[in-house]
């Protein structure tokens, strides 16, 4: 389903007392934070995420990664089996496995607001080069690197990737990749959110100069109020964690979040409070310390 409407703020209200609430949702994000740096998820952390299911705590992944990269923690889905994806440009059901889950929600990034996006920062960054992640296709032009654990279905200027006769013109685009080899990240980041300024939302998760770029308000914070609205769950009754730009929206957002100890210092600022590095299974430590207190 595409949705293209309002969404639920993702404003936090200042004075809540979050830490009185008890939980009802943990929201966390994957590479860096959830994952160790092998890609695996830890006996611990899998037993945590179970044990907070059995608790009567939904437990939603929030990642930058495309649908078709959650085979990594599809053996760990419990319930509802959502997950948010491509940085809340798509809620995506799990249940069915690698290569045959089912997008509930799509919050697109519209062509024209690719096309100027792409403009504008060939203009301010020149030598940037794009890839086009959509529902299910990927593609990217020539020059763009392999970062990625796929071969793109074709090979063309973005121009003509986001034009309307473009291969898998039907289908939805859920972000463009920005890379550029020569500007640091966070100096990149700065030049595109300046340079594109409203038309799409820009941010980044890769220690490398990748930049993602989605629809105008899009974020991992807003698609995530969207299911807590759903299910009836305020922000104070969520727990986030995160360690890259791209999580600093939700962990404000969230009553209580947590800043990996291998965090970006901007997470580090937004976030409410710290646990250890995801090598140390930081977010297993602090489940286990959520579902103490509550026993």
């Amino acid at each position: 389903m595409r949705e293209n409407g309002g969404v639920t703020s993702v404003t936090r209200r200042p004075g809540t007392p979050a830490a009185l609430l008890p939980p009802r949702l943990i929201a966390t994000d994957l590479d860096g934070t959830l994952l160790r740096d092998d890609k695996s998820v830890s006996q611990r952390t899998v037993a945590a995420l179970g044990a907070a299911e059995e608790a009567g705590i939904e437990v939603f992944f929030v990642t930058g990664r495309p649908a078709r990269w959650m085979d990594v923690v599809s053996d760990h889905v419990h319930g509802h089996g959502l997950a948010i994806c491509g940085n809340g440009a798509a809620v995506v059901d799990l249940h069915g496995g690698p290569g045959a889950h089912r997008f509930v929600k799509v919050r697109e990034l519209a062509r024209e607001n690719a096309l100027d996006a792409v403009r504008l920062l060939r203009e301010a960054a020149p030598g940037t080069v794009f890839a086009v992640e959509q529902t299910y296709g990927f593609y990217q032009e020539p020059e763009y690197p392999k970062l990625h654990m796929e071969t793109p279905d074709t090979l063309a200027p973005a121009e003509k990737l986001l034009a309307p006769d473009a291969p898998g013109a039907d289908e939805p685009v859920l972000k463009i990749l920005a890379y550029h080899d020569r500007i640091a990240p966070d100096a990149f980041l700065t030049v595109a959110r300046l340079a594109i300024g409203d038309r799409a939302n820009v941010t980044r998760s890769s220690p490398s100069a990748l930049l993602e770029i989605s629809g105008p308000g899009v974020s991992k914070a807003s698609t995530l109020a969207l299911c807590c609205a759903e299910r009836g769950i305020s922000h104070e009754e969520v727990v986030a964690f995160g360690d890259m730009p791209n999580d600093v929206e939700m962990l404000t957002w969230a009553g209580r979040s947590y800043a990996m100890g291998n965090a970006h210092p901007d997470v580090i600022a937004a976030a409410s409070g710290r646990t250890v590095a995801n090598n140390e299974d930081g977010v297993a430590v602090v489940i286990e310390r959520i579902l103490a207190e509550r026993r």
